[in-house]
């Protein structure tokens, strides 16, 4: 399989897919979202493929983000349909993937890239990994499932207070919270994550899709659902339109609050 913004390679039932747009640090736009979908997917029919292992090319980022000129114009409606079609197709998809999918955080976490990685099963990262989740910096709430896995992942006062100051935390911090499994150094990233899966492929494939599925029936909630509407509706405020602005033209927000 041949992608324009991912690379994918296969060895002892061990697949890697890497996000490759170095340019752009990895930011998630539509093509990259619908290419991660398409081999996501088909690995997950693969029965030679037990592990899948998502990562980001080069060492300064996983994904740094959404595209943000992407979507900087949209409407209520426009935005609300964004997240949903974001959720099914890649974020919930992952979730829900009979597959195990761990995230090799390498850098950046930001925005959509940390909502990539705790949409996967678990998160290794390397000691130079920053994660957050800056949305309200730009007038909008974290989408795509942010809302409701930060919480589940580190704590409701933790989240709220990471999403509410828009900040970043290192990896370090990130392991203390649990939001990671493991904190190595940048070249260990990818043969740790290789051992875990290795340790996984020993196992029955067909009792871990059925784990994967109960563990998620325990976090089943309609969330996601106010999630999008909230999310949508951020579209439609003067603060979205100011810190989209802001952002695009590198400047400080101002927002009216309305």
């Amino acid at each position: 399989m041949n992608f324009d913004n991912i690379l994918l390679t296969q060895e002892d039932n061990i697949a890697i897919v890497t996000i490759n747009r170095p340019k752009k640090l990895n930011a998630l736009n539509k093509a990259t979202i619908a290419d991660l979908h398409t081999v996501l997917k088909a690995l997950g029919k693969d029965k030679n493929t037990k592990v899948i292992i998502v990562t980001g090319s080069g060492d300064k980022a996983f994904v740094a983000g959404a595209d943000i000129s992407e979507f900087a114009d949209f409407s209520e409606k426009d935005g609300a349909k964004l997240a949903r079609k974001g959720q099914e197709k890649l974020f919930t998809f992952i979730e829900n993937l009979n597959t195990p999918v761990i995230a090799a955080v390498n850098g950046f976490a930001l925005g959509g890239g940390l909502e990539l990685a705790m949409a996967c099963h678990f998160r290794v990262a390397s000691d130079n990994a920053r994660m957050g989740l800056p949305e309200v910096s730009l007038g909008v709430i974290p989408g795509y499932g942010g809302t409701q896995r930060l919480p589940q992942l580190i704590g409701k006062g933790r989240a709220m207070e990471l999403i509410m100051t828009a900040g970043m935390i290192g990896a370090n911090d990130a392991l203390a919270y649990g939001l990671v499994n493991y904190v190595v150094a940048l070249e260990e990233l990818l043969p740790l994550c290789t051992k875990l899966a290795g340790k996984i492929t020993n196992n029955s494939s067909v009792a871990i899709g059925n784990a994967i599925k109960a563990i998620n029936a325990g976090f089943s909630t309609d969330g996601y659902t106010a999630e999008i509407e909230a999310f949508g509706a951020s579209f439609g405020t003067e603060d979205f339109k100011e810190g989209t602005t802001a952002f695009l033209e590198k400047r400080k927000a101002n927002f009216p609050g309305a």
